[in-house]
Formats: C-alpha cells, structure tokens, sequence
C-alpha cells in the first residue's frame, strides 16, 4: 500500500471514491492524537491478516504507525488454549510515533483464551470487545476460567462491549452456500469492519485485497466482504457503540514523498535487491528456512527479474556454503538465518574471513539458546556475531533500528562487504522482522554507487619477470585483495581453508606469516570507514565534565543498537517532557565501533545501555573503554516498554 504524503490542504479537498464508506453523522466522533490496538484470538482465526489490513489502510489514510506481531511457537497448538493465542498490535497516530505502544486501548477477544493470555496488558478504562459466543463453559475451562469474566464483575473497570461475532458473521452470510463452521470463519473481517468504522479506516482497498486474495474462489470473497460490511453496518446501527473516533493523518510528521507500509523483513529484501542492482552485480541467496528469517528467502525469490537467484539448501550448512561459492564466482552473495543456524554456519563464516570474499550473514535474532523461542524477539546474538568462530576471525556487524531501517542497513552492509572483501553480519530481530511502519521508497538516484572493479590482469612481477596474479596483493588504503572471477586467464589462484602465504596465496604454515595475516584482517576491519556517532544531547553545548559546559546539562548518556531505538527515544522523549535531561545516541555499527565513540562515552557522568539481552554491548563498552556503563536488559521474548525505559532511566539520573 502506498501513499504520497501532500499538505493538510490537498488533504482536505481530496474526494472519497469508489465504496468508500463514511460514518452517520447523527453517532458522536471524537478526535484523538494516538490509538493502540490489539486483535487477539485463535491461530487460526486470522489476527495476523485482520491486523495486517486494519495496518495498510491506516498506512493509505495517512497516519504514522507502528505494529508488532505476536505469533504461538507451536504450528498449531489446541484451539483454545493459551498456547495457541496469535495477537497483532498496531499503534497509530497524528505525529511521530516510534513503538508499537506500552498497552493498548482497546482489545478485540475472539475467545476465552485471548482474553486471559491479554487482560493483564489492558489498563482499566479500555475498551474490550468479546466475541461471547466463544465463551461458553468448556472454552472457559480450557484456560481455568471457572465463571464467565463477562459477567462475574472481573472487568468491572473496563469498557466492554460483548459481542456475538459468529453469530452475526453467520446470520450476515446465510445467503451464500456456507456452513455454520464456515462462514463462522469470517468473524475476523466481521471484527475488522466494526473496527474500521470506530476509526474511520478506508474501506475501498480492503475489498479490493479480498476479491484479490480469493480471485479463484468468487463466493468465499464475496462472503468475505459482506461479513466486513457486516461488521461496519453494526458498528453504525448497533446502540453499544455511541461513538466512533478520528485520528488525522500525521502528514506533519513526514517529508514529502511516496510511502508504503513495509515490514523488517521486506524492508530487507529489498534493500538486497537495491545493493545488487547498484553493485550491478548477481544477487545470490543460499539459505535455509529458520523462523523469523524465513520470509527474505519467500520475498528474494520472486525477484527473478532484478537478477536474483534463491537456493534452498537442505540445511544451514549448505546455504552458506552455495553462497560462499556463488562469492568466489562474483555474485553479491547473501545467507540468512537465525541464531542456531549461525552456529551451524561459523565455520564457513571463518572460511569466508580466510578467503576474504564479500559475504552478506543475515541474522534476525530470536530467544535462545538451542532452539528457544521461535517466534519471539531477542537481542543476544552480538557477542556470537563478534567471537563466535574459532581462531581470529574478525567480521563487521551492522544493525538496523526500525524496519524501514533495515533497507538502508542492508545497503550499508553491502557497501563495506564489497568494498573491503569481507564477510559481514546484519543483526535484525523477530521484532523488526515482523513489525512494520511507514517507509518513503527513495529515489534511485540516492542510493550509493556499490560497483566494484573484478581483477582482469595479473599484478605482479615475479623475479623471472613473469606476469602473474597474487590474490591477497591488497589495496592499501582498504586492505582489500583483488576479486579474481574463476576463468579469467591468468588469474588462476588457491582457495581453501588452510593459511595463505601473504600475496601469492600459496598454502603456508609460517609462524610469522599466520601472526602477520592474522593482523591484517583484524586491521582490515578496524579500518572499515564508518560515521561518527551523532549524539542527540540538546541540553549542553560541550561536555558536561570539560568545565566548560553548561553545569546543569544532561550527566546521563542512553547507548543503544539494533531494535531498541523505538523505545529508548519514546522513553527519552517523555523524560524531557518531564524536565530532564537525556542525551541519547544509537549504534548502527558495532564491529568497529565508531572511532568517536569513546570519547563520547567520557562526556557523561552516567551511562546506561537498555538491552535485549544480559549485558553483551554492556560487556564490549566497559573492555574496550573502560568505562562505567550501566546494562538495563530483558530476556522475556518481548520488546521494551517505553514507560519501563523512562522509569528506569529517571532512577539512573536521580542516582
């Protein structure tokens, strides 16, 4: 879905078209700045979709937003039970916003289970819808309920609207030739019609994705929709909703251009196919699917057309090594994967550092160890990205921060990969891979210039005055060897895993040779051009321990990387609301750090690194340093709460 952001004036005077549906004037609306919501049910139900077109019609209205995803680990865990639960929460707004939301407004519960794995999340004064025809006493059962929440006086305190779904879903569909258990199917558009009516979503595209979506199959989109009209209908008519809500497009927040919703991991992909075509080189992808990686592999695949080739290997082991091969033969080369298959693949990976070829390691991170937590999100692969290969090894990490971001990382990752021969890691997460947000596609004109030069022509003179070719005879100012394509006359050359003579490339067990290699390639990435690190600090002009600065500037620097970007600036943002001071910075580049980096570490009394993990940047911070930072982390497979942030943060600044 795509929108080009205009003034608030071409907004105004833009015309609703086609079945654009509009609210009765005659039901109260009011304006907000912001809504959460969270739909909630079965795996099975459809939250995931229900959520993912509630998304792209807010995306098309205008609004800036932010999602996140919540899948069950099991393929199919029993209906009904607390394992099985799928939510989606979208957090949507008339400004710039930055995380999916703390808790949400309202909550649509599609069953007994879904109400019970959620409630806790729900402030008092939310809305809650229910779908009673699901809670019925073996439901309730399932999850321990042993009276009907609806009625025992546990939501006292909530607005709940009780809502039959199926009942209505079935009673709106009994034309078409459904039965029960089928149309009682649709219940999810039917809870995404009356949503989009509370807020005034745009109905035409909806439709137009479902008669898509079902093109070979007429009367189940057919029924599809009336179940969704169903739904808008009841929302008009019914008494229990009295009012419906407005929020305006955030065409503030914005500059001017084409935006689409986009997610993590399609961000990713094709920021990929951005870095092959401005390489102009072959775009190789060999892989094995792992959860959350698996969707790069499903997107690359249907870009045939921009020269990209996908492998499916049978196993971790495979994939990177066809893509290993694929980079001696001159191909961008790209593996994806989750932290287990990073550890199947380190050999490799230390093959790709001794043979020094461009190799692109996509890791979106997930709970662990083994195989942990399949669906959920997790921070802990960096110091495996850093260390975890045997002998020295070293491999540039990069990491993006939001999910638009992740086109622009994969894009930078390219960039140092081709330009310095080397295997580099990006390290996304399930909550990038699968949240999404507002992203303006660039023009082509701004993306960077990533070709590179293959050797044609042997290099060196030997002492007979032959021609001939060294492969590690290197640039030096990028310490890179020359990118020789098998075939080429005159460029034949040693591959393989044992130690290279410095050079010529010939198999060498010299002591002095390896400790001379073995420094080269750390030198290399160390070398590896990176910016400085920007520091968000508007409340001093110099550091605040020089003596010359501003004496009541900010003492507290707040360091992240990767996906806590979101939450660490919302919790910033309300900390200076508040009447603090908080400098904040992010690290995009985290092998090698950026060389202004510890100076900017010494500027503040404090500092303190939010982590989705137990301390592993913290770790690199106080060796390389050696300074005093401060880890605040969470392992429990979610992302952070911005109000948990600014409480932890306001305790570190009052010491």
């Amino acid at each position: 879905m795509t929108s080009q952001v205009s003034s608030p004036a071409e907004q105004a005077d833009a015309t609703v078209v086609g079945e654009q549906r509009k609210p009765s004037p005659d039901k109260e609306v009011r304006r907000l700045d912001r809504v959460i919501i969270r739909f909630a049910g079965d795996s099975g139900d459809g939250m995931q979709l229900t959520g993912d077109r509630f998304t792209s019609e807010t995306a098309s209205f205008g609004n800036d937003l932010s999602t996140l995803p919540n899948f069950p680990a099991e393929i199919r865990a029993p209906a009904g039970t607390l394992p099985g639960v799928s939510s989606f929460q979208l957090h949507f707004a008339d400004h710039d916003i930055l995380t999916p939301g703390d808790a949400p407004n309202v909550l649509v519960a599609m069953n007994p289970a879904a109400l019970k794995a959620n409630i806790a999340d729900v402030p008092r004064g939310a809305e809650i819808i229910v779908n009673t025809d699901e809670f019925t006493k073996r439901a309730m059962a399932k999850v321990g309920y042993e009276t009907s929440p609806i009625e025992d006086g546990s939501l006292d305190g909530y607005s709940v609207h009780p809502v039959p779904l199926t009942t209505l879903t079935v009673e709106a569909l009994k034309e078409y030739e459904l039965s029960r258990k089928d149309a009682g199917r649709s219940k999810n558009m039917f809870a995404l019609g009356l949503l989009s009516w509370m807020y005034h979503r745009p109905t035409e595209s909806t439709e137009q994705f479902l008669r898509q979506k079902f093109a070979k199959k007429p009367d189940i989109a057919e029924a599809n929709i009336a179940a969704y009209r169903a739904g808008w209908n009841f929302g008009e008519t019914t008494e229990d909703f009295a009012v419906s809500y407005e929020v305006a497009p955030a065409s503030t927040a914005f500059p001017t251009g084409t935006y689409r919703n986009i997610s993590g991991n399609l961000a990713l992909s094709y920021g990929l196919v951005a870095a092959g075509q401005q390489a102009d080189l072959p775009l190789y992808l060999g892989s094995y699917p792992i959860t959350p990686a698996s969707d790069i592999l499903h997107e690359l695949s249907k870009h045939k057309n921009f020269g990209v080739r996908t492998f499916q290997a049978e196993d971790e082991i495979a994939g990177i090594g066809a893509a290993l091969g694929a980079a001696f033969g001159g191909s961008l080369a790209v593996t994806t994967t989750s932290g287990p298959g990073v550890a199947l693949k380190s050999e490799t990976i230390g093959l790709a550092v001794s043979l020094e070829l461009p190799l692109l390691i996509i890791d979106i991170q997930r709970g662990g160890p083994s195989t942990g937590l399949p669906t959920k999100t997790e921070q802990a692969d960096l110091l495996q990205a850093m260390y975890g290969r045997n002998g020295e090894a070293p491999v540039p990490i990069v990491a993006p921060k939001t999910p638009a971001d992740c086109f622009d990382a994969a894009i930078e990752a390219a960039r140092i990969a081709l330009t310095y021969r080397t295997p580099v890691f990006l390290l996304s997460d399930g909550y990038l891979a699968n949240g999404s947000e507002p992203w303006r596609i660039p023009e082509v004109d701004e993306l960077p210039d990533l070709r590179t030069q293959f050797a044609h022509v042997p290099n060196h003179t030997d002492k007979s005055g032959t021609e001939v070719f060294w492969p590690y005879k290197r640039d030096p100012e990028t310490l890179a060897r020359p990118w020789a394509i098998p075939g080429t006359p005159g460029l034949e050359h040693r591959i393989g895993g044992i130690e290279k003579q410095d050079g010529t490339g010939n198999i060498s067990y010299d002591p002095a040779n390896h400790d001379f290699m073995v420094r080269t390639r750390q030198a290399k990435v160390d070398g590896v051009e990176v910016p400085d690190l920007e520091v968000d600090d508007p409340a001093t002009t110099s550091p605040p321990n020089s003596g010359t600065g501003d004496p009541e500037g900010a003492r507290l620097l707040v360091l992240g990387w990767g996906s806590t970007y979101g939450p660490i600036t919302a919790a910033v943002r309300r900390l200076r609301g508040a009447g603090e001071k908080v400098a904040q910075a992010h690290l995009r580049h985290l092998n090698p750090f950026p060389r202004n980096l510890g100076e900017v570490l010494a500027r503040y009394e404090k500092v303190v690194v939010p982590e989705m993990n137990l301390g592993q940047l913290t770790t690199l911070l106080r060796a390389k340093y050696l300074v005093d930072a401060q880890s605040y982390n969470q392992v429990n497979g979610m992302p952070f709460k911005a109000e948990q942030l600014a409480t932890a943060l306001k305790e570190a600044i009052d010491g």
